[in-house]
């Protein structure tokens, strides 16, 4: 992984200015290119190059879920073993229907949760199916779950760096 010491001022404002997301414009990078003052080319060049460092880990679209009417969204919780968290985790991760996957450490004695795997869905009821999907990828190396439905958008947004 490139290390933040090797980014140059280019590659910095770069990251500032796309990391709210890319202008809504025939040609983004163009774009891009000019407010920086290189070329657009230059532009994609260097976020390819930052892609395969993994300094920056996708471009991509990133749809209001609400808006396209996914409104159930459950965060499963999980106390899996310890032993088998990281195999069984990347398979939960790689579901389709499962947005977020993380490794988390347990709060003990009040929190024995040690995988986290974001749902979303049209309704409860769904959210609930698709978390059963998982407990039975799991089987038992799952000694408990909860869902923890989400009431309201307080912020949503992924890291920012001071420009």
């Amino acid at each position: 992984m490139k290390a933040e010491a090797d980014l140059d001022a280019t590659d910095r404002r770069l990251i500032v200015a796309t990391q709210g997301g890319l202008p809504r414009v025939p040609r983004p990078y163009d774009a891009i290119a000019g407010e920086l003052g290189i070329g657009g080319d230059e532009v994609i060049a260097r976020l390819r190059r930052m892609l395969d460092s993994g300094v920056i880990r996708r471009i991509g679209a990133v749809p209001n879920h609400y808006a396209i009417g996914y409104t159930a969204n459950g965060m499963s919780v999980w106390d899996v073993d310890d032993a088998r968290i990281d195999e069984l985790g990347a398979r939960i991760g790689a579901l389709e229907f499962v947005t977020h996957c993380y490794r988390r450490p347990r709060r003990l004695p009040d929190w024995p949760y040690n995988l986290f795997a974001m749902v979303h869905s049209r309704d409860r009821e769904e959210v609930a199916a698709r978390v059963a999907e998982i407990a039975a990828l799991l089987g038992d190396a799952c000694r408990a779950h909860d869902i923890l439905y989400s009431t309201a958008i307080l912020k949503k947004t992924g890291i920012r760096i001071a420009g």
